[in-house]
């Protein structure tokens, strides 16, 4: 199953460009060149980086049109496709230090000296094959070939480039998921295997790092490993273990039922780690469900059902003391969709499920009736992982995604059981999975800008 899971997780192409003459044209201009390269496919097995590397041909630019009816300048590839670009859009992205600020990757020119109706005054092709445009306030731009096919505006490249970005390849799973294991050490310092570990848990949601030091604390240096953790209202790490008047039902010794973590919070954290210091003998079981395959099944069986999920506002709250006072309001939807109607998080902690509920009297029963078959789906023996934490182990799951629970154990007069936990944001792990990329990528001789 894993081999299936985490091939392709590191995948770059390389285009250089090579021009045979310079050209200066405004119309209907063609060079032919060719370029080989070689190429580097890291697939990433458990840690395991395997490198593989294969000639390919590189497109290169054939013809170049100024249309000045449509405001586009058209690149006509050797491999026979095109791509146009506005006049306003080129201008806008000038490379050069005037309006370009390279160390930062960041745009100087300010939007209020952008001139929106702007036309080109001359376009040329330099020897290296760089679009080289003259503007009429006499300012020049040169734009690398292999930087305008990334940023090509036709539907597959932009639907590439989301799927880079922002809608990497997931698996969904039930009950016979083998989680994905690595080792905690080699994570620390190799960054093929931290890169093949981030890479594992935005696919598969789940990923259990092996051979952690048993001793409180040590999630702040895995959390280093990525950048920084989340600070919430029960501080940079939390303790779950059975508590004297616990301020969480989490510090309890009961079941808890499958959740989300915070959904009180009005943005809920999207990555959880929790360390298991000392498992309690009976009891004490980790529960684990895919929420998006569940998801996936509510919308086959039940459309309505999901229909109502994904457009019914509930509220939560949280409210108590722990790293400082807190009191916690907040509205979601159960199944959170984006913009473009994909999954994008689901928000469900029962306990913190609020007693308010800010809709219609008539659409009450209808809400209760699909969360119940959502939540059934969940329970169901297909759908559920079920496992025991050993010390050492570090848990390590999408807490946009997946759903956990526990079973309940049995506590004495010392603790019995005792997980560290801490989270971190979506934001800051598809960070360092980018900069990772970038420097596996720069080591195998290798440069690509991803912004």
């Amino acid at each position: 199953m894993w081999a299936t899971v985490a091939k392709h997780l590191l995948k770059s192409k390389v285009h250089s460009c090579v021009a045979h003459a310079s050209l200066k044209l405004r119309k209907n201009t063609c060079i032919n060149a060719g370029l080989l390269l070689q190429f580097t496919r890291c697939q990433h097995r458990a840690g395991t980086v395997l490198v593989e590397q294969a000639a390919q041909s590189v497109t290169m630019i054939c013809n170049v049109q100024v249309l000045d009816d449509k405001r586009f300048v058209c690149i006509h590839w050797e491999d026979g496709s095109q791509s146009s670009y506005p006049f306003v859009w080129l201008r806008d992205n000038c490379q050069c230090p005037e309006c370009f600020l390279l160390s930062a990757k960041a745009r100087k020119l300010p939007f209020e000296n952008l001139d929106v109706n702007t036309g080109v005054k001359d376009v040329s092709l330099t020897k290296e094959q760089k679009v080289s445009i003259t503007w009429p306030d006499e300012h020049h731009s040169e734009f690398d070939p292999d930087w305008l096919k990334k940023r090509s505006f036709s539907k597959r490249s932009r639907e590439e480039m989301r799927k880079e970005f922002f809608e990497p390849e997931q698996h969904f799973w039930g009950s016979d998921l083998q989680i994905p294991t690595m080792s905690y050490e080699n994570v620390l310092h190799s960054d093929h295997s931290a890169y093949s570990w981030l890479c594992a848990l935005k696919k598969v949601g789940i990923v259990i790092l092996e051979g952690a030091p048993i001793e409180q604390g040590e999630l702040v240096t895995l959390g280093k490993r990525i950048g920084y953790m989340r600070h919430t209202f029960y501080g940079y790490t939390w303790q779950v273990q059975d508590k004297v008047d616990a301020n969480n039902v989490a510090y309890t010794s009961g079941k808890l039922s499958l959740h989300t973590d915070y959904p009180a919070l009005q943005y809920p954290p999207g990555v959880q780690f929790l360390h298991c210091l000392k498992q309690s003998e009976t009891g004490g079981e980790s529960e684990m469900v895919d929420g998006f395959h569940i998801c996936h099944k509510l919308r086959e069986l039940n459309p309505e059902a999901f229909n109502i999920l994904t457009s019914t506002q509930v509220d939560f709250t949280d409210t108590g003391v722990d790293y400082c006072d807190f009191s916690l309001q907040s509205k979601h939807r159960i199944i959170a969709l984006d913009q473009n109607g994909g999954l994008l998080r689901i928000n469900f902690n029962n306990a913190t499920r609020d007693s308010v509920f800010d809709i219609p009297a008539e659409e009450v029963q209808a809400f209760y009736s699909s969360l119940k078959q959502f939540i059934n789906l969940m329970y169901k023996p297909e759908n559920t992982l079920s496992f025991k934490m050993k010390p050492g182990q570090v848990v390590t799951f999408d807490n946009w995604r997946i759903l956990h629970g526990r079973r309940r154990y049995h506590s004495g007069g010392d603790v019995s059981r005792h997980l560290e936990g801490s989270y971190l944001d979506w934001d800051v792990v598809m960070s360092r999975m980018r900069a990772l990329k970038e420097k596996l990528q720069s080591q195998n001789g290798f440069t690509q800008t991803l912004k």
